[in-house]
């Protein structure tokens, strides 16, 4: 065993680490998820300014970050800037919710989108093919596709972090320049007529229904109330769209020279994608309708774009472009998801079998217990019903851990701060304020978002105390 590595390997440079942050946020929800944002809001002023405060919101979070990242440039990240700041409870109630529910949920629905959009090219892999019937279960071909990306992934990262780098920036570049495209080619493609309709409506905030084929459009009441519910519960899908830049924190052990290049690529890596998804929506707006967005078939505005934009054989451009977009997606996750479990195994609050690198210096066992656990809820479908639950608690932890900034300052002045959070307190103070403004809406407004995942969070409370607490 005297060859077995201790400590990971700093192999990750500037490009690579931003490769990670904008690869992790890029998935499918950018094709998907505006088609409810309109549906809530009703006009392409409110479509695009939910965008913009989104990629804000995000923006200021990882410049947040930054200051974290720099103090504690070890594997682990948020996990590790929540217990520094607070206390290991708190770290575990995160390191409890990111590895059963955020990060395998996001792997699982990921990898089942990649599978979705496969079967638009390979027939054979569609949701309706049902492989095995075992009575308690049945077994799709997408879903079956899924756990073999997963285990595919999975592999190909315990082989080294040289190949799982390759991989993400591969092909986080190549969607990249893929979305470039498309943006590029929906300005030729744009509509005039479509254009100005779509902007008669403005910055007006009401609801889209239909009714026997017409839509209707509905003012909210409530003293504004009910339109802050509305404004909430439509940034629940544009917020997860945009999720996952803080993967790159995690592999903070692994990243050359971290001080510096984490919080440059969290700043460059989400000033992307923000700049990508604004670019996309308008684009939406030059080629399709509002009621074609609002009401797209089966919410897959991308594809109702693409078919405008390049005809018919705009739907195989698009399943191609968004397989490559979940393929880079979910090798960033599964890449970054296992450092937070090996962490916590070396804190004693996890599996101590997890806290052990492998001969290719990455932690295999916590990879593989990841990816089984990921695969299991590929089989039960229900990973999209826990990820409605928990933005509210991913946002409640976003908020905690930009807290943590502040806490520091007051406990820990002596700690060497290579980089300091921008804007700091105005911006950190700015992104509490509104995302706790969020969380209280979707609390009063969005109740089936809030209440199961703050469930999922405290059952973590007794865990650590029963199992977790008398290992410390």
């Amino acid at each position: 065993m005297s060859d077995q590595p201790t400590s990971f390997r700093r192999s990750f440079g500037l490009l690579d680490a931003t490769m990670i942050v904008a690869g992790s946020m890029i998935g499918s929800g950018i094709f998907l998820v505006s088609a409810d944002i309109t549906r809530n809001v009703g006009s392409a002023g409110w479509l695009v300014l939910i965008w913009i405060i989104t990629g804000l919101l995000t923006l200021t979070a990882a410049l947040s970050y930054g200051e974290l990242s720099a103090m504690f440039p070890h594997a682990g990240g948020q996990y590790v800037y929540l217990k520094e700041a607070f206390n290991r409870l708190t770290g575990f109630l995160f390191g409890w919710s990111f590895f059963t529910v955020i990060q395998a949920g996001s792997i699982a629905a990921v990898g089942v989108a990649f599978a979705k959009f496969s079967a638009y090219i390979f027939p054979v892999l569609s949701e309706k093919h049902i492989v095995a019937d075992l009575g308690f279960i049945t077994i799709s071909a997408a879903q079956l596709t899924s756990i073999l990306l997963i285990v595919l992934l999975t592999f190909i990262n315990t082989l080294g972090v040289k190949e799982g780098k390759l991989i993400q920036t591969g092909f986080t570049l190549a969607k990249i320049a893929a979305l470039l495209a498309l943006i590029l080619f929906g300005c030729f493609a744009a509509n005039k007529t479509i254009w100005d309709a779509n902007w008669e409506t403005g910055f007006v905030l009401q609801q889209m229904t239909t009714q026997d084929g017409a839509v209707q459009l509905s003012a909210y009441a409530g003293a504004g109330f009910a339109a802050l519910g509305a404004i909430a519960g439509s940034m629940v899908g544009s917020l997860f769209s945009s999720d996952s830049w803080n993967n790159v924190t995690f592999i903070a052990g692994e990243i050359k020279r971290p001080e510096r290049n984490i919080g440059r690529s969290l700043f460059l890596g989400t000033l992307i994608v923000t700049v990508i998804y604004v670019a996309t929506n308008l684009v939406y707006l030059g080629v399709l309708s509002l009621r074609e967005i609002a009401f797209a078939e089966n919410e897959r505005v991308g594809v109702a774009a693409a078919v405008k934009i390049f005809g018919a054989r705009g739907t195989y451009i698009i399943a191609a472009l968004l397989m490559v977009s979940t393929f880079g997606c979910n090798n960033g996750l599964i890449l970054s998801g296992a450092r937070v479990c090996y962490t916590m195994a070396k804190d004693g609050v996890f599996f101590k079998q997890l806290a052990t690198l492998n001969k290719n210096a990455v932690p295999g066992k916590a990879l593989w217990i990841q990816c089984i656990w990921a695969s299991l809820l590929c089989l039960s479908g229900k990973y999209g019903q826990l990820l409605d639950y928990v933005i509210f608690v991913v946002l409640i932890f976003y908020i905690l851990t930009i807290a943590g900034i502040f806490r520091l300052r007051r406990t820990r002045p002596d700690l060497p701060r290579p980089y300091k959070a921008f804007g700091y307190p105005v911006l950190p103070l700015l992104y509490i304020v509104s995302a706790s403004i969020i969380c209280v809406a979707l609390l009063v407004y969005k109740p089936l978002y809030t209440w199961p995942g703050l469930c999922i969070v405290l059952l973590g409370i007794p865990v650590y105390y029963a199992v977790w607490k008398k290992k410390e």
